[in-house]
């Protein structure tokens, strides 16, 4: 499985690097501990063999024999882990410790240098492992020299022990450094994206209209990634402008032909072929509303992409139903308003009202007497426009519902306004829904994001 996030996969490699850093460190450390701990027994078996050669003399049985004993008091008692040995250059035993007791060191049959220590390590009584320091030295009797092997010895279980305590007493606080520096790796994680975070808030701003750029300064390494983000908004803009530029000069430019088509029809009908003439006039009204609807399209794109905006519903909706008023369809009809006060939608006011005008429009040519709206105030705005007109069939409605689909072509006389008011909110990320009103008609719902919803 491939961890795609950032902050997961710092967290990760930071705990299995500091992980295997303290496991690493707590085995060099008790490592360290016991190669110290060896240090300081070599330096007692090394006390204690010059202490054993000074006390060292010849007997008069031709032996070799203490002249007192040793200072440390555990080479008397049996089997005590401290020892000390004496032979021969003919690895013959000549004394040795009472703590040996019936106990022979093994040692190995190989040459020694005169004078230099030997350092290694041996089985001992009772299955112990000894370590063990061995010189070969001349003593001088009144005959002839002697070479002999002076050899003492220490049980190695202290030293275990000891190195086991460490590690028992060590291991507690490395797992709790482990737990400490992985909270500080969690905080550096956090703290080095946080500036990510910020960025993303940022482009967030711009998207929702409330900034048009990425204006906060960031740390050197993320400052590129904004700076590059701000030109590529700047050419969104400059290509938004120019498509905005482009659609309404072709928008424009047909405007003339479209008027020269018109002054055509009216001509063919005083000619006398009214039928030919309605079909022309016919035509052109309907690639005028083409037009009319790209050239909103074109306002929508840029539009959409820039500030923050906020209109006053009641205020766009009650300008839209008096200028509805003043039509001869609208002012046959009674409008019933009930919309909360202080109502703010996050859209343009000339979008709104374009929005708005769509739908009341559509609902006072097919309403019979009564178009209703009506608000309810909360989180979200949601308005509801209905008429007691004859509505749409659940099949169109159903089909007019869905996203993508050119309302203009599924139901004549009702599509185009229909088809601008979803092309509003598909720009602004909205949505529309259909039913039956209550009064008999069609209900048309609209859906608006962002600080104030919508619903009509």
């Amino acid at each position: 499985m491939r961890l795609r996030s950032l902050r997961v996969r710092l967290l990760v490699a930071a705990t299995v690097s500091v992980s295997i850093a303290l496991v690493a460190a707590g085995f060099g450390l008790v490592a360290l501990f016991s190669h110290h701990a060896e240090r300081q027994l070599d330096g007692e078996l090394e006390i204690f063999l010059t202490e054993l050669i000074g006390r060292l003399e010849p007997d008069d049985a031709g032996g070799f024999k203490l002249t007192r004993p040793l200072s440390d008091p555990r080479f008397e008692e049996p089997l005590s882990g401290l020892y000390w040995q004496i032979q021969d250059d003919k690895h013959r035993l000549l004394t040795r410790s009472r703590s040996l007791w019936d106990h022979v060191l093994p040692l190995a049959p190989d040459e020694l240098t005169l004078g230099v220590v030997h350092r290694h390590e041996l089985p001992g009584p009772d299955a112990q492992s000894l370590l063990v320091r061995e010189q070969q030295v001349i003593v001088l009797p009144t005959t002839q020299p002697h070479r002999l092997r002076v050899v003492v010895a220490i049980d190695r279980s202290d030293l275990i022990h000891a190195r086991d305590a460490f590690a028992a007493d060590l291991w507690p606080y490395l797992v709790l450094l482990t737990a400490m520096l992985l909270v500080a790796s969690w905080w550096q994680v956090r703290t080095g994206l946080s500036p990510l975070d910020r960025v993303r808030r940022g482009v967030q701003a711009v998207r929702s209209g409330e900034h048009a750029r990425l204006t906060e300064r960031f740390p050197d390494e993320v400052q590129p990634l904004a700076d590059e983000i701000n030109e590529l908004l700047n050419a969104r803009d400059r290509t938004v402008e120019a498509a905005r530029a482009w659609t309404a000069d072709l928008a424009h430019g047909l405007k003339t032909p479209l008027a020269a088509l018109t002054a055509d029809a009216e001509r063919l009908r005083r000619e006398g072929t009214p039928d030919i003439a309605d079909d022309l006039e016919h035509l052109a009204q309907t690639m005028r509303q083409r037009v009319d609807r790209e050239l909103i399209r074109a306002r929508l794109r840029s539009e959409a992409s820039g500030r923050a905006h906020h209109a006053d519903l009641v205020k766009v909706l009650n300008g839209v139903i008096r200028t509805l008023q003043r039509t001869p369809a609208g002012e046959a009809l009674t409008w019933q308003v009930d919309v909360p006060d202080s109502e703010d939608v996050r859209l343009p006011p000339a979008d709104l009202s374009e929005l708005l005008g769509n739908l009341l429009d559509n609902a006072s040519k097919w309403a019979r007497s009564t178009v209703r709206v009506h608000a309810a105030a909360g989180e979200k705005c949601v308005v509801y426009i209905e008429d007691d007109g004859p509505g749409i069939p659940e099949q169109q409605r159903r089909q007019i519902g869905q996203r993508g689909l050119r309302l203009d072509e599924l139901t004549s006389g009702t599509g185009l306004g229909l088809a601008i008011a979803r092309d509003i909110l598909d720009a602004y990320g909205g949505e529309l829904e259909f039913g039956v009103a209550t009064l008999g008609g069609l209900s048309v719902c609209v859906h608006l994001p962002g600080v104030a919803t919508a619903s009509v």
